[in-house]
């Protein structure tokens, strides 16, 4: 791999949760390495590795780059996807998820002295992908219901909260699905997230493409001669990392409009089989370069996190 592709920014601390393997550790040296390819410095890896230490979510073995970091909790929460949005979006994309027209609709009034449950609401609601409409008026095209009680009943507000439904949504003079969504929501920004990941994806599948092509052209040896023999495996880590990073931050903020709602043709939905092919190339063994097994827990778990959230959809 040539390192030539479109790169994209990984903030330090969620490179080590991305490289923590299936037994919790970090190679420290595995980590120099990527972190290396990514731009970043040795002192800037070693100054998150101190903060991530202090914190008490890694323990520290060794030195330097023969040194192991253990995580002392489940670390995959940093970069784990929601499972659950992961699968609606793909569902979406081959058409399992169709809308049925029905406008979900949140209304509240928390008074002032419970200010932090009602900000908690808000912030929940936004993060299911509703929208507001007005003061303490939220709306959402997906069945959320359930969720936003389980919420507003934990907070202690469910007296405040108000479900409705309706087929007939008219904010003003707009009443046409398609326009309201796009009076709702940023789908211009939402869209521009999706293109950096194309473009990424786009530019990961065109190098490994490139490297199956040097390797067959070469044979598999000297092109392990001319990388060094933990290139291969350091740029795969790399990529997968950075694609990582940039599916989680196309989708965290994607309210997952049904496809009915949004303009034609959708950049996510290109987006996402593009990142499920690139994906499945680099979860998938060399075959240039046939290897036993590896051991148990040798894995870095970004691997099986993703692994298991961007396998096709069923229509059960």
């Amino acid at each position: 791999m040539n390192g030539t592709r479109v790169r994209t920014e990984v903030p330090t601390r969620l490179l080590v949760h991305a490289l923590v393997r299936e037994d919790g550790t970090v190679d420290a040296g595995e980590l120099y390495e990527v972190a290396g390819i990514l731009g970043m410095s040795d002192q800037q890896v070693r100054l998150c590795v101190k903060r991530l230490v202090g914190e008490g979510r890694f323990t520290h073995e060794g030195r330097g780059r023969k040194a192991v970091l253990r995580a002392v909790a489940d670390a995959t929460g940093a970069i784990a996807p929601d499972a659950g949005h992961v699968r609606h979006a793909y569902r979406q994309d081959h058409g399992l998820a169709p809308w049925d027209g029905t406008w979900h609709l949140f209304a509240f009034a928390v008074p002032e002295a419970r200010r932090a449950a009602r900000d908690t609401l808000r912030d929940k609601l936004l993060r299911l992908g509703a929208a507001p409409v007005q003061g303490g008026l939220y709306v959402s095209a997906n069945l959320i219901e359930d969720l936003v009680e389980a919420e507003a009943r934990h907070l202690g507000v469910l007296s405040a909260v108000t479900f409705l439904t309706s087929e007939d949504l008219r904010i003003g003079t707009l009443r046409e699905p398609r326009e309201l969504a796009a009076s709702l929501w940023p789908l211009k920004d939402i869209a521009a997230r999706y293109d950096r990941l194309s473009t990424l994806a786009e530019s990961c599948l065109e190098e490994m493409n490139g490297t199956e092509g040097r390797r067959e052209a070469e044979g598999a040896k000297g092109a392990e001669e001319a990388n060094g023999p933990s290139a291969p495996e350091a740029e795969r880590l790399t990529m997968a990392v950075e694609l990582a990073a940039e599916f989680t931050r196309a989708m965290e903020p994607d309210p997952l409009l049904p496809p009915e709602l949004l303009p034609h043709p959708w950049p996510g939905s290109r987006a996402r089989e593009l990142a499920a092919t690139c994906w499945s190339r680099l979860a998938a063994p060399d075959p240039q370069k046939p290897a036993p097994e590896p051991e148990p827990g040798s894995l870095p778990s970004l691997f099986s996190l993703y692994g298991d959230v961007l396998r096709p959809p069923t229509d059960t």
